[in-house]
């Protein structure tokens, strides 16, 4: 009798119990709201209106109000439940047992051999030997004798084939070599910086040792020409025979020789002077 009595306590907990409930997937993810009508207005609601009402005010979003403790309207009417999004692809390829059974594979395209183009240079030069040389007479001839280009022509570009990697070619960027720290601590780069100098200074003093010091060295006629002022020919200006006795109403130099002197440094700077005269600024910077 105890045992019956407890087994009745067991049944009577578990029907206490409370199942788990479980929630569909509309429950979950609800539809999306409709546009409200004028049926769905109440009064006290925000989108109440007062005159000629139509549905399609509460389809304009400048006018429709949010609803207090509900989504907002996006004023969009949208399909109903029963409506599927996307694409419905119908299976054609015959399933599993097709795939299982043979691959479909790839039908190569027949190559058709492309068609060369017209050579115009060599048609060009056969109309102008032939004696054509009007729009029409090279029009007739072009018809007549048509060239393309040819394939063993060397000038022309050729395509190089695509490359193709090898089978044991490893894609992708090598590792960086780790770092050498016991050299880093020990300084040894730049002890072997110093050892580089001093190797090359020593190379350069046994260089100066070998070298031959030669003596005096004399100018040649090239050394001399570099030096030489070609001497400026001083063509004589043209005057008007009437005015060639007429002398000077203005002499600005002191004396004669000063003038002369005057002179003398003109000539020798007009060949380094600008100007139709030789009077302007030097050429050299």
């Amino acid at each position: 009798m105890p045992e019956a009595k407890g087994s009745r306590q067991d049944l009577t907990s578990w029907k206490k119990k409370k199942q788990p409930v479980h929630r569909t997937v509309s429950q979950i993810c609800p539809p999306p709201r409709r546009p409200l009508t004028v049926a769905d207005i109440r009064p006290g609601m925000e989108n109440e209106r007062l005159g000629v009402v139509r549905d399609s005010m509460f389809q304009n979003p400048l006018i429709l109000k949010a609803e207090l403790g509900k989504t907002r309207e996006r004023s969009c009417s949208l399909p109903g439940i029963d409506f599927n999004y996307g694409l419905y692809t119908r299976g054609l390829d015959g399933g599993v047992p097709e795939a299982i059974g043979h691959w479909n594979t790839f039908k190569p395209q027949p190559i058709r051999s492309q068609e060369l183009a017209p050579n115009y240079i060599a048609m060009n030069r056969g109309a102008v030997k032939a004696g054509l040389v009007t729009a029409r007479e090279n029009f007739l001839y072009r018809q007549l004798n048509y060239v393309r280009v040819s394939d063993k022509d060397e000038r022309r570009v050729k395509k190089e084939p695509p490359f193709i990697p090898p089978p044991n070619m490893t894609f992708g960027i090598r590792a960086r070599p780790s770092t050498p720290l016991f050299d880093l601590l020990q300084h040894r780069y730049q002890q072997l910086w110093v050892q580089e100098q001093k190797a090359a200074q020593k190379a350069i003093k046994l260089e100066k040792k070998h070298k031959v010091i030669l003596g005096k060295l004399y100018e040649t006629r090239s050394s001399q020409l570099r030096k030489y002022m070609p001497p400026v020919k001083l063509d004589a200006l043209w005057h008007m025979p009437h005015f060639q006795k007429v002398g000077p109403h203005l002499d600005t130099f002191p004396t004669e020789a000063d003038r002369q002197n005057a002179m003398k440094a003109h000539r020798q700077e007009r060949a380094v002077r600008q100007g139709t005269l030789r009077m302007g600024n030097y050429t050299h910077p």
